[in-house]
């Protein structure tokens, strides 16, 4: 408690706030916030994240509050999760903790398999909800981790698993739990999720009326704009307009040039120009745009300092399938060939079904030349290898 106290008043007087005006910002109670500051309570994980967001500390607050237990002098127990037996803040605490270890191995190298864990946790909390096994006065705390936990499980399943309808059944739970609580920022991310499941599953006017829909109601900061523009741009290139759609597009990327990082939510870390980039791509890429698709998707591939997501290989195979497509063999094979020693670190279940789709494609085409053929060959043969093989 101590040190997160001394580093989170250090962030705030370097940033010209007080204590007063911090409150204000991040919506908690001033003596809540003050007892943690003078390190008399602990934080919670949402409120070192939310502080974090605050003064642009880049994740340094929200690690203090996640900092494992010193193994010498702690059973490990003590720092893992009591889902089933806490009653009022250390339950808000314990989901906030499951989640924000979530959110760390799904962005881990190219994003670790976490659906089966977000949705047993989940289902937990849910059972305890409906039971009300659980002390009243924090109903709303409890029910915002809640609510976070459940958009988490939503997007893990989409990503890991594919599997479009849990991941709907998920994030409309967790919209519900954030409507009952008044959690705004949970929302915003729910529907996010909402739009880019109804556009994978082939919904583009569903995509677009979710987008239409928060944009119509305003309110949003730069960056969060951002994402519903592209979310938008993909709904009208799946409804036949894809002028508007790059303008969209183009919106999204000027908004990001107004972004601070003190005015965000603390879930929107990843929405970047490279997103925006995969989010184009994507467009592009479904909507047979071959051509254009290619310079955005190598924008989305270029490594940048920060802003890593452990889905980011889909741009990759993406790019792939229009080298194909447009039969630039050699900058196609140079891409396979790129991609082979990722494939079995890959648990995104998404962008494998995507890449076995564009091995397919490649070799369908007469004309590939032998050293793409193998390439291709290679990366059916990961694709299919022993998960479980070293």
């Amino acid at each position: 408690m101590r040190e997160f106290a001394d580093l989170a008043r250090t962030a705030l007087h370097e940033s010209g706030y007080s204590i007063k005006a911090a409150a204000r910002a991040t919506k908690y109670d001033i003596s809540y916030l003050s007892r943690v500051l003078n390190g008399k309570q602990k934080p919670s994980v949402k409120l070192a994240q939310s502080l974090d967001a605050l003064v642009g500390a880049g994740g340094e607050l929200a690690a203090a509050v996640m900092k494992p237990a010193d193994a010498t002098n702690q059973p490990l127990r003590q720092d893992l999760p009591d889902l089933d037996e806490a009653q009022g803040e250390d339950f808000v605490l314990a989901i906030r903790n499951i989640s924000q270890r979530l959110i760390t191995l799904d962005n881990e190298v190219r994003g670790l398999p976490i659906a089966g864990l977000a949705a047993c946790s989940f289902k937990v909390v849910h059972r305890r909800l409906g039971e009300g096994d659980y002390a009243l006065r924090y109903e709303r705390d409890i029910q915002s981790a809640a609510a976070e936990l459940a958009e988490i499980a939503g997007w893990a399943l989409f990503n890991n698993e594919g599997q479009f309808d849990a991941a709907r059944r998920f994030s409309q739970e967790a919209l519900f739990l954030a409507g009952l609580c008044g959690d705004r920022s949970t929302e915003l991310i729910t529907l996010q999720n909402l739009g880019m499941i109804a556009g994978w599953a082939g919904r583009p006017r569903e995509e677009l009326a979710i987008a239409r829909s928060v944009l119509r109601r305003g309110r949003l900061t730069p960056r969060v704009e951002a994402v519903f523009r592209a979310r938008e741009g993909q709904g009208l290139a799946g409804t036949g307009d894809p002028t508007n759609a790059a303008r969209a597009f183009d919106r999204a990327r000027a908004l990001l040039q107004e972004s601070s990082p003190r005015s965000e939510p603390h879930w929107a870390w990843w929405i970047s120009l490279s997103e925006i980039d995969r989010q184009q791509g994507r467009m592009q890429h479904e909507t047979g745009q071959w051509i254009d698709s290619i310079p955005t998707l190598e924008r989305a591939t270029e490594k940048h300092p920060g802003a890593q997501v452990g889905y980011e290989n889909v741009a990759s195979v993406r790019l792939l399938d229009s080298l194909v497509a447009v039969k630039s063999w050699r900058a196609a094979e140079e891409e396979a060939a790129k991609l082979i020693p990722t494939i079995s670190e890959t648990s995104s279940g998404v962008t494998l079904t995507i890449l076995r789709q564009a091995t397919r494609r490649g070799k369908r085409m007469s004309a590939a030349p032998n050293g793409l053929r193998d390439a291709l060959d290679r990366i059916d043969m990961a694709l299919d290898a022993d998960p479980y093989e070293l």
